[in-house]
């Protein structure tokens, strides 16, 4: 007979002692356990007791994470948080060098454990740390120069204490003076400073500045561009990823009128090619986190483009008329035309004619071109740069279109006006940076005009595809369908420079679309007459049997996930499997990311089947409303999931990537009879569809099906010929 649900069978562990086995009722209040356990090793005051997980993590054993206990766990009977927070809060305030630095040490580790960390904050801990910090130090400056090894721990030790203190959310960053700040600074701005001491001065910078307006005022006073920059040009990763983070941080919190400032001062400071020599095309490859702060860098970049992309022209604004008339000027070579030349009729009718060649819309006043937002005034922009930076295609397309006939001529103004609009989409400038996208295109750090170079090379892709299309003014829309494809395509190459997105362009052309397009189809228009349509609707379920199948098999190998945490750089793992015979989901903690499959009985918690009542996805999951507060994106939304069990109680899930996330809501609707929805399925369906309906009509090829059935012969006069086996 099984054991009741509510027992768990554990070892306790006490220093000195030999290990107790018991078994532990979670209906029983955790007091009362623990009074249990001091009692049996004959430990007066049990309320100063407490239990911990015996490993590295070192938790306590609380009423709310209790039902994390799993058989077989080996527990430790230690001191309550209270009396750990007490006793750390006096020997970190020892006189003895070596007995502080163990005690900041231990304080460290213990500060990871959110029970710990709530009785140390509530003894004003963060207080004290900070007074370290600010003058505690002081005192060992005059060692720092013999001791400077232990100096460098002692304040590194702080400082993660500090960091996984406030990474629990228990107190406001609002509260910290500016002294604190100065002097975190200090060690961002000292050129010789310990690796972890600087690593961890970034992190609190980055913190202050993303979670206070007013802490990035202070910051930005005490930290330069300039300050940051040397810490780039090392070869430690993790170092330039803080630093990175910082100039993220600071770039995004920055006040709109500010920001064109900055990206002023980091041009000056040439971030962009230090970053591109000493980080991109360093040989150390880059990790997830440098892409994901690089993916940022560029999208704050060319959200900087923002304001004029949503910038409508004024047509009465000279300056800005004056842009146009230098489009014309450059095009056409007129500026030695006297301005006085001819009647004001005939010079009309010479402008509206060259603006004609142009391609703009309106002939007669270009300028209401530019009110449609977006693009704005970012397009006009666009056409100067190119017309100033590479004159000789600017003119060539312009007179190579204003001399070919009306209906064929690539109208070079509208065509940019469209196609600024579009780069803007493909970037989504204006949007804010996810939290979880590692996107970033190497080519776009090798200029420091890199969305205008951009700009250059696509419109010349554009009027190369127009004239491969033999298109006319009827097939623009066809035309920017086919340009948006050819530049998609080479951009997932992610190319290593503009030269290199050029060239993959170049191997792009129209017809090689055309094929590409034509096998992505698989000749779904062969597919459409009726007796293939009934030959797919057979074959259908069999395919769809085959996935479930597949579904079914890849959960039964299994998936490592992820912790649900609100702290990006600390990884904790749990793994669900489904039993082979499709009964029993099996899940439990790990340390580690693993290797390979994970056997059944190493995983502790079991949740049958037949007790799941649905499958929850999206905002609808508990642990997404939880988390309300925290900057939950898009992307985490995407691939949360549930599992709705007995009474109200969740298994939650956040999957690695989208594929395990179709596979793992696939295969549990499948187990719970329903139908399998995800766009996995649909890929997968469509593809195993279009291979073994090609492989049944394999002997039918160049030969033409009817839409009809062809007529049932008349039946022979006699049966003669049928042989008798008789």
């Amino acid at each position: 007979m099984p054991p009741p649900a509510d027992i768990v069978k554990v070892a306790i562990e006490w220093p000195g002692a030999f290990p107790k086995l018991m078994e532990i009722d979670q209906k029983k209040p955790l007091s009362a356990i623990i009074k249990e356990v001091c009692e049996g090793w004959s430990l007066g005051n049990h309320e100063n007791f407490a239990l911990q997980i015996a490993d590295a993590t070192n938790f306590y054993i609380t009423e709310k994470n209790r039902n994390d206990i799993k058989n077989g766990s080996i527990l430790r009977l230690t001191t309550s948080p209270y009396q750990t927070a007490v006793q750390l809060h006096e020997r970190i305030q020892s006189s003895s060098m070596d007995a502080k630095l163990e005690a900041l040490k231990d304080l460290a580790n213990a500060s990871r454990d959110i029970t710990f960390a709530q009785e140390f904050i509530n003894l004003d801990g963060i207080s004290l740390l900070t007074q370290m910090v600010e003058s505690g130090t002081e005192r060992y400056q005059k060692l720092q120069k013999i001791m400077k090894p232990c100096f460098g721990d002692l304040l590194s030790f702080t400082l993660t204490a500090f960091v996984e203190l406030m990474d629990h959310g228990i107190v406001s960053w609002d509260t910290f003076s500016v002294a604190f700040i100065k002097k975190i600074a200090s060690y961002v701005n000292k050129s010789a400073m310990d690796t972890a001491v600087l690593q961890r001065s970034l992190a609190i910078l980055e913190s202050m500045v993303l979670n206070s307006q007013d802490l990035y005022h202070k910051v930005a006073q005490e930290i330069t561009i300039g300050q940051l920059i040397p810490h780039l040009q090392g070869t430690d990763q993790d170092i330039q990823t803080y630093t990175i983070a910082v100039i993220n941080a600071l770039f995004l919190k920055a006040p709109e009128e500010k920001r064109q400032e900055m990206a002023h001062i980091l041009a000056q400071k040439q971030l962009r090619s230090i970053i591109l020599s000493n980080v991109i095309r360093s040989p150390t490859p880059i990790n997830d986190e440098m892409a994901h702060q690089l993916y940022v860098l560029q999208v704050l970049t060319f959200n900087l483009l923002e304001d004029r992309m949503m910038t409508k022209m004024d047509p009465q604004d000279q300056a800005q008329r004056d842009i146009i008339f230098e489009l014309r000027r450059i095009a056409f070579d007129v500026e030695c035309e006297p301005n006085n030349s001819g009647s004001i009729e005939k010079r009309k009718s010479m402008y509206t004619r060259d603006y004609k060649k142009l391609g703009f819309i309106n002939h007669v006043n270009p300028a209401v071109d530019f009110t449609q937002i977006p693009p704005g005034m970012l397009a006009l922009d666009n056409m100067l740069y190119f017309a100033r930076h590479h004159q000789d295609a600017y003119i060539r397309i312009v007179l190579e279109n204003s001399s070919r006939e009306d209906k064929h001529e690539c109208p070079f103004g509208r065509s940019s006006i469209e196609l600024t609009k579009m780069l803007c989409e493909i970037l989504k400038v204006g949007e804010l940076p996810s939290e979880n996208c590692h996107d970033f295109h190497p080519m776009f750090f090798t200029h420091d005009r890199s969305f205008e170079e951009f700009f250059c090379i696509c419109i010349q892709l554009l009027n190369k595809t127009w004239k491969e299309m033999r298109a006319t003014s009827e097939d623009f829309n066809k035309v920017m369908q086919v340009v948006r494809e050819q530049i998609m395509r080479a951009l997932t190459l992610k190319p290593n420079s503009l030269d290199q997105f050029k060239s993959r362009l170049q191997n792009l052309s129209y017809t090689e679309i055309l094929k590409i397009r034509q096998s992505e189809r698989m000749n779904q228009e062969d597919f459409q007459s009726r007796p293939i349509l009934e030959l797919r609707e057979k074959i259908q379920p069999e395919i769809m049997e085959l996935i479930k199948q597949q579904r079914l098999n890849r959960l039964c190998e299994g998936t490592c996930f992820r912790k649900i945490s609100s702290r990006r750089r600390q990884d904790k793992f749990w793994y669900c499997r489904l039993s082979p015979n499709h009964k029993v989901l099996h899940y439990g903690d790990l340390e580690e990311s693993p290797q390979g499959e994970v056997p059944h009985d190493s995983l502790q918690d079991k949740l049958p089947v037949a007790d799941i009542k649905a499958v929850i996805t999206g905002k609808d999951c508990p642990h997404m409303k939880e988390k309300g507060a925290l900057k939950q994106n898009k992307e985490v939304l995407e691939l949360a999931f549930s599992v709705l069990y007995e009474s109200d109680e969740y298994l939650n899930f956040i999957a690695p990537d989208k594929h395990e996330y179709c596979v793992w809501t696939d295969g549990l609707n499948a187990l719970l009879g329903k139908e399998m929805t995800s766009d996995y399925t649909k890929s997968d369906m469509d593809t195993l569809l279009s291979m073994e309906m090609k492989l049944r009509l394999l002997d039918l090829e160049n030969i033409q099906i009817p839409e009809a059935p062809p007529p049932i012969p008349k039946e022979p006069s006699n049966y003669d010929f049928v042989y008798d086996c008789n």
